[in-house]
């Protein structure tokens, strides 16, 4: 099916601006620089976003995967916990690298805009922990007692970590994901309870 000169502009708007943005971070990115790189008026690109943060939302959502985001709900929770954990859409990794020091930069400064980023980026997969976490519970593979907020801290952290400060200098993250759950199950898990 072809793309329609809408969707087509809209994706072209999309590229542009993670582009610069990586490139030139977020305040340095202006919509005339975006329209300038995709081709696209300003004028239509502020049909699509209403204003640059809007876009970088979007963008943000585009280059995690969110829109095409595979459930993770196999029925075991354990696996499933580290399939949430490990997922990073392959493609476009080298921008997702370059953006995120601009992110962090740009949300500390905008408060307002971090709030929106944690909403539309990082509580997809801490709703998906949460239920996975209580499924287990409920299968008694983890205790009853479990504290479920606690327990994201203590999955997400060493995963943040390994992508902040290990990820050019150690192997796969998913060895590292694979440890964490397998210790936190061993910590937490109904026959460790007992």
């Amino acid at each position: 099916m072809a793309r329609t000169q809408s969707s087509s502009a809209h994706r072209k708007v999309l590229d542009a601006a993670v582009e610069l943005m990586a490139e030139r971070g977020i305040d340095g990115t202006s919509m005339d620089a975006i329209a300038l790189l995709s081709g696209v008026s300003k004028a239509t690109i502020y049909k699509h976003w209403t204003d640059k943060e809007a876009l970088l939302l979007e963008v943000l959502a585009d280059l995690h995967g969110l829109k095409a985001r595979p459930s993770f709900d196999t029925g075991n929770a354990r696996a499933d916990v580290v399939a949430v954990l490990s997922y990073k859409p392959e493609d476009r990794a080298d921008l997702r690298e370059k953006i995120t020091p601009h992110l962090i930069a740009y949300s500390a400064r905008n408060p307002d805009f971090g709030d929106a980023w944690r909403n539309t980026v990082m509580e997809p997969p801490r709703r998906e922990l949460r239920h996975l976490l209580r499924q287990a519970v409920r299968k008694k593979e983890l205790t009853a007692k479990l504290d479920v907020e606690l327990s994201l801290a203590l999955l997400l952290g060493p995963v943040l970590y390994w992508h902040i400060f290990l990820r050019r200098s150690e192997g796969d993250p998913k060895r590292l994901v694979k440890g964490v759950v397998g210790a936190f199950w061993r910590a937490y898990g109904e026959s460790a309870a007992r």
